[in-house]
């Protein structure tokens, strides 16, 4: 979409660049989020922290935006922690920053929208993959939606997205292999 490469591109040209290290938080649990950030190169996934384990529940990849949305837009504490999964290089954005570039034209308020948009339909998406009974059923939907995950994300964050254990998804994907010789 051209009006999403315009944003990207102001985004790239007046936003910090900046670097992190393997495992570094960009925000935890009970920090209002006051920033977007936009992947140039690395991984970072979002993931929510129960008392037994952490829960992945979203992925950003070199071309994405990420934040916790829910704080960001509200201003409230974070329920999720975001974290770079390897070393992480980020066009970061203030609330306010962001803000004021999304005001400045129409077009990048259309692109805005859209990017919500675009994570309404993941939401959805993500939601049926959860309903869905079967690990293998689930996985295929996340490989046909989303096959650049794979080559991006360490499984064991992919088996935790798909609600499963990392055996679990070693063993489907093994199945999934031998069918297709």
């Amino acid at each position: 979409m051209i009006i999403l490469a315009e944003l990207e591109t102001f985004i790239r040209e007046h936003c910090e660049l900046k670097t992190f290290p393997k495992n570094h938080f960009l925000c935890e649990a009970g920090q209002v989020e006051n920033r977007i950030y936009f992947v140039q190169s690395g991984a970072i996934r979002a993931f929510l922290a129960t008392e037994k384990e952490e829960i992945s529940i979203r992925f950003a990849y070199e071309g994405s935006f990420i934040n916790s949305l829910a704080s960001f837009i509200n201003q409230t504490p974070s329920e999720i922690y975001l974290e770079t999964i390897r070393k992480t290089t980020l066009y970061v954005a203030t609330k306010s920053q962001f803000e004021g570039f999304i005001q400045q034209n129409v077009e990048f308020v259309s692109a805005y929208n859209f990017l919500l948009q675009q994570l309404v339909v993941s939401q959805i998406e993500r939601e049926f993959d959860l309903l869905t009974e079967s690990p293998t059923d689930r996985y295929q939907r996340v490989l046909q939606r989303s096959p650049q995950l794979f080559q991006q994300i360490p499984a064991k964050y992919i088996a935790s997205y798909l609600r499963m254990q990392p055996e679990t998804l070693s063993r489907i994907r093994k199945q999934q292999q031998r069918a297709k010789k």
